[in-house]
């Protein structure tokens, strides 16, 4: 029998609202490039760029940032689900790289840097407690 919403468990409902944090950042960093770069560089092909700067610059980063930290959180997430291996430490694991990496955005997007380095750092110890999780 398919699972209910009801027995979605609180790691996948985590991994879902990251992905949909994934595109919060995209739309940050796209905007923001938009408003410097101009509405004619969105529609076209690109070519010859400006550098960004101040903060389209930053939530460009921030975007990248997310984007290579995702795909382990979300292989971790799985691996633990496929091990059956959900328990209190995957949970754990799971709130604090979303709500760290939901603090990350504005840290970074304002420039506050040690924070943002904290924020970083928390994100990725969760995803250290879910594969201990995953091995325990």
């Amino acid at each position: 029998m398919a699972p209910t919403n009801n027995d979605m468990r609180l790691e996948y409902i985590t991994l879902i609202a990251s992905i949909v944090l994934g595109f919060g950042y995209l739309f940050a960093a796209v905007n923001a490039a938009t408003r410097q770069r101009g509405m004619a560089w969105n529609a076209g092909n690109r070519e010859g760029e400006e550098p960004l700067k101040g903060a389209a610059f930053r939530l460009h980063q921030a975007f990248g940032n997310f984007r290579e930290t995702f795909p382990f959180f979300a292989a971790a997430i799985l691996m633990a689900g496929a091990a059956n291996r959900f328990s209190t430490l995957s949970a754990w694991g799971t709130q604090l790289y979303f709500w760290a990496r939901l603090a990350y955005l504005p840290l970074y997007g304002f420039g506050i840097r040690y924070l943002r380095s904290a924020a970083w750092l928390v994100s990725v110890a969760g995803i250290f407690l879910i594969i201990a999780a995953t091995l325990l």
